[in-house]
């Protein structure tokens, strides 16, 4: 009895080692998300500073987006050449750079330069974190942990909104000026400073992935890991069987992603772009970046529109809880599924409401009964996202990969959800003056419609799987 206690206390010490290094690999989520939601309550500062119309708001928002896809590339061809734990040092020192630089700015280009600083940072942490997680993760409740990074990355984006609100509302706007005489937006960048120096310091006490060790043949090192996170027996037996999975290895390149033998792209490879294109094309990203200028838009203050943003983010928080007691029970594709039915209907409300909006004195505005019926839709919207899309395309995209196709697999699926962001944040402002609102989100709803045809005919579940037995199509 005694030493069944005993176990028990060991299992259960190991379990929260695990959960600690996800969580402390996770601030690199929460940094994403921060560094992606601080630009929204600051776009009336930086039209103002940097005398900025909409296409040159667009690329100065979206600037970060370049360097994300840059990023996500390089970083996971780096992270299978230096180990996943420096590359996260590396984009934690980016961050700090970037959060710093944005906040100093004097110009347009300036400003690009230290976005697409920080777009290296949130391109590495997108790619590295999720890979890394998986990889340190039982493959029992892989998924809930998997999970841990959304939830970090809506916290980040909450964390940022409700900064930019607090902010904005002790300084009277975001425009106006607060402490030494500088403007509140500019402090809006500084306070991701203080999170990424303490993701700095606590990178130094978790360790290097086994898998990547066991990649570089440094097994013993890989064998202490796994012992601490398993106990010693399956350590031992997992050291062995990613051995047997990495046995034809060879220096993994991007052109892995080619089949060899037939000349074509592996057909995982092609289902990893299609689920992180298409978690863009529905548009989250609108919301996340120009939550503030699209609430505006339809009438409400800079105040209300940035309060808007602070119970969006607490709902998406609430959501991705939600997906965690749901993620390695129902499985990824069912939520998937759902969460493409539910959002498309959505989005279909929304445009509807902003159909019915009219110009008044130069200014959109909406019945209040469309106004309601927008907020609503737009926070179920969201919630859905966070409940499915949101945490299951980075849990699929850290598992759904072969060992010998993870680095190069997550590379072409970061830059594609990257290079899709950046053409709906850079295209959304146009939209804006152009089709207006409603056509937009009709075609944000008719991507959602795409994503579950898609999801329904080329993805594999992959609940309860280990890693090495995922396969190339």
């Amino acid at each position: 009895m005694t030493s069944g206690l005993r176990v028990d206390s060991e299992k259960r010490k190991r379990q929260y080692y695990v959960l600690f290094i996800c969580c402390v690999s996770a601030i690199g989520g929460f940094l994403f998300g921060f560094d992606s939601g601080v630009i929204n309550g600051t776009v009336d500062g930086l039209q103002a500073a940097f005398n900025s119309e909409s296409a040159g708001t667009g690329f100065n928002v979206a600037s970060m987006l370049l360097g994300c896809a840059i990023g996500a590339y390089f970083s996971a061809r780096l992270a299978d050449r230096f180990g996943r734990k420096t590359l996260l040092i590396v984009s934690a020192i980016l961050f700090i750079g970037s959060a710093w630089g944005s906040g100093i700015a004097d110009g347009s280009l300036e400003f690009i330069f230290y976005r697409i600083i920080g777009g290296l940072a949130v391109g590495g942490a997108s790619v590295i974190t999720p890979a890394y997680i998986s990889e340190v993760s039982p493959a029992e409740y892989r998924g809930r942990l998997a999970t841990i990074q959304q939830i970090a990355i809506i916290f980040g984006l909450f964390i940022a909104f409700l900064s930019n609100y607090m902010l904005a509302k002790i300084a009277g706007a975001s425009t106006s000026n607060l402490w030494f005489g500088i403007e509140a937006w500019r402090w809006m960048f500084w306070v991701e400073v203080i999170p990424a120096i303490i993701f700095l310091i606590s990178l130094i006490g978790i360790p290097e992935s086994p898998r990547f060790l066991i990649s570089r043949g440094r097994f013993d090192k890989a064998l202490d890991v796994f012992t601490s996170l398993l106990g010693e027996a399956e350590g031992k037996e997992k050291v062995n069987s990613v051995k047997i999975s990495l046995k034809s290895d060879k220096t993994i390149k991007i052109s892995d992603i080619v089949n060899s033998s037939s000349g074509r792209i592996h057909g995982i490879i092609w289902i990893g772009i299609g689920l992180a294109t298409l978690q863009q094309l529905i548009g989250i990203n609108v919301v996340f970046y120009y939550g503030a200028v699209l609430w505006q838009a339809v009438g409400f203050s800079e105040s209300d529109a940035l309060l808007i943003n602070v119970i969006s983010g607490a709902v998406s928080i609430g959501s991705c809880l939600i997906a965690i007691s749901l993620i390695d029970r129902i499985g990824r594709k069912p939520l998937l599924c759902g969460g493409s039915i539910g959002m498309a209907l959505m989005l279909c409300i929304v445009a509807y409401t902003f159909s019915q909006g009219t110009n008044v004195d130069g200014k959109f505005s909406l019945p209040d009964d469309m106004g309601i019926m927008a907020l609503l839709a737009a926070n179920i919207y969201v919630m859905l996202f966070n409940l499915t899309w949101g945490p299951v395309l980075w849990v699929m995209l850290g598992e759904m990969f072969p060992n010998q196709l993870r680095g190069p697999g997550l590379a072409v699926s970061g830059i594609s959800l990257w290079l899709t962001n950046f053409v709906i944040v850079m295209t959304f402002p146009i939209m804006l003056s152009g089709i207006g609102l409603a056509g937009a989100y009709m075609i944000y709803a008719f991507f959602a419609i795409v994503s579950l045809f898609f999801v329904m005919r080329t993805v594999k579940e992959t609940k309860g799987k280990e890693l090495e037995e995922m396969s190339y199509t």
